[in-house]
């Protein structure tokens, strides 16, 4: 297996979603409104994380999601386009964090940061499985 790669603060990605009846809180089970439920901002967010590191890792490495704080401040209705901006703020070994935005016409929707660790595939699943 390669060696870990070596990532730079500065990495962005972003990625869209038009808003549809699965996406919505009443769906998710996270509120009784048709309207984007938070869960699904969080995971849109989250796959811009993934998509703004995904370029840069060699074979046998990933990201795992370790910590997350999002504000979720607008109502985002079914048919509603809204694009997720993740970028990579800051580098520390292992330890990624990335800054968010999602909106929607450019208005914001929800802003927060979301920490990834970088780990050996392998080795986090053998771990996981109690190998």
């Amino acid at each position: 297996m390669e060696q870990q790669p070596t990532l730079t603060a500065g990495l962005t990605a972003q990625v869209e979603l038009t808003v549809t009846d699965a996406d919505t809180a009443q769906a998710l089970g996270s509120g009784d409104v048709p309207v984007l439920g938070t869960p699904r901002v969080l995971a849109l967010a989250e796959a811009a994380t993934v998509a703004a590191t995904a370029p840069k890792l060699v074979p046998g490495w990933t990201t795992v999601g370790t910590e997350v704080e999002l504000e979720h401040t607008t109502a985002s209705p079914i048919g509603t386009v809204v694009t997720a901006v993740a970028t990579l703020a800051k580098v520390d070994g292992r330890r990624l964090l990335f800054e968010l935005r999602v909106t929607a016409g450019g208005e914001p929707v929800a802003e927060g940061r979301i920490e990834r660790t970088l780990v050996d595939r392998q080795k986090f699943l053998a771990k996981a499985l109690g190998e």
